[in-house]
């Protein structure tokens, strides 16, 4: 990874966990028998056991792809004019929990949301060519992967909530403890990007959403459905129909890949947030889970009282909240 970083170098031969992309402080195997983030009820260990890779193997076998983002349609027919659509980056081969980050361009200077494991001379030549980063945010403990590598590499802060700082597995005078729901995302000297990071909690105490203008950036705090992402719009011979009234397009989770969802309580403590912010569509963790609707918050409060209701809480007052 050829970098003016020395520090950068230096991750190349850390221990890298292969279930979560987590990197360790040290390269000796002897030294490192268990990842404590997949310990965690909220993750899991592959039935093939716990194992470790390094950055730099996964540079041989690996390489990050870059997606564009473009808006669909409007009902007349036009593409979103923004000039500066988000841009996806996703691993292939698929690794670890496969998620993406996201590049949000702004006036200010780009800002990433969520972190790749993967870093390699291409990755900082292409992010370099887009104007590189001003900043890293990350949604939760399940990306943090190498982000220490990457705010090395790219001579910027990572922020993440306060609230989480016990799951890092390394340490950097660049990163950014958040404490306050919300943080406004400076760039290039100072400016406002009109990036914010959000903290809802959840999934973990922490966890983050990032609004971009009217999109909200939601990694698995808020979980894309498949419901959420399914084509309602006509019936088998092609005639218009309208959403089903009890499809959701969220779920709320403890764990995602253990199934175990959130509490009521929780999910309530959620809106109670997310409710002051407006936002005409949602991103979520994975390539295709992005949701276009001028009525995607009032489907985020549907999917709530679905699935408060459906946990057997019938009479929860929270049924009764109105968009």
């Amino acid at each position: 990874m050829a970098t003016n970083n020395r520090a950068a170098h230096i991750t190349e031969s850390l221990l890298v966990c292969t279930a979560c992309g987590t990197q360790f402080p040290t390269a000796d195997r002897t030294a490192l028998k268990t990842c404590f983030i997949c310990d965690d009820p909220r993750q899991y260990v592959p039935r093939s056991g716990q194992s470790f890779t390094t950055l730099a193997a996964l540079q041989t076998s690996h390489k990050n792809e870059f997606h564009t983002y473009r808006s669909s349609p409007d009902t007349d027919g036009k593409e979103d004019p923004n000039p500066r659509p988000l841009i996806s980056i996703t691993t292939t081969p698929k690794f670890a929990i496969g998620q993406r980050a996201i590049l949000v361009p702004t006036p200010a200077g780009n800002v990433l949301w969520d972190c790749l494991t993967l870093l390699d001379d291409e990755t900082i030549a292409q992010i370099t060519e887009l104007g590189g980063l001003q900043g890293i945010v990350i949604s939760h403990p399940h990306y943090y992967s190498t982000h220490v590598a990457w705010a090395a590499a790219f001579s910027c802060p990572v922020y993440l909530a306060a609230q989480d700082k016990a799951w890092l597995a390394q340490s950097s005078d660049r990163q950014v403890f958040l404490d306050a729901v919300e943080t406004s995302i400076p760039g290039l000297g100072g400016a406002d990007t009109g990036v914010k990071a959000i903290r809802l909690g959840g999934h973990f105490p922490g966890s983050l959403v990032l609004l971009a203008g009217t999109g909200l950036l939601i990694a698995d705090t808020l979980m894309t459905t498949p419901s959420g992402v399914a084509n309602w719009e006509t019936n088998a011979l092609n005639e218009p129909r309208s959403r089903p009234p009890a499809a959701n397009s969220f779920s709320f989770m403890w764990s995602i890949p253990n199934m175990i969802p959130l509490n009521p309580d929780e999910i309530v403590r959620m809106w109670d947030v997310l409710k002051h912010y407006d936002f005409t569509s949602t991103h979520g963790a994975f390539v295709g889970q992005d949701i276009e609707h001028q009525d995607v918050k009032a489907r985020v409060l549907q999917s709530m009282q679905i699935q408060i209701r459906s946990m057997g809480h019938d009479v929860h007052p929270f049924l009764h909240t109105l968009w």
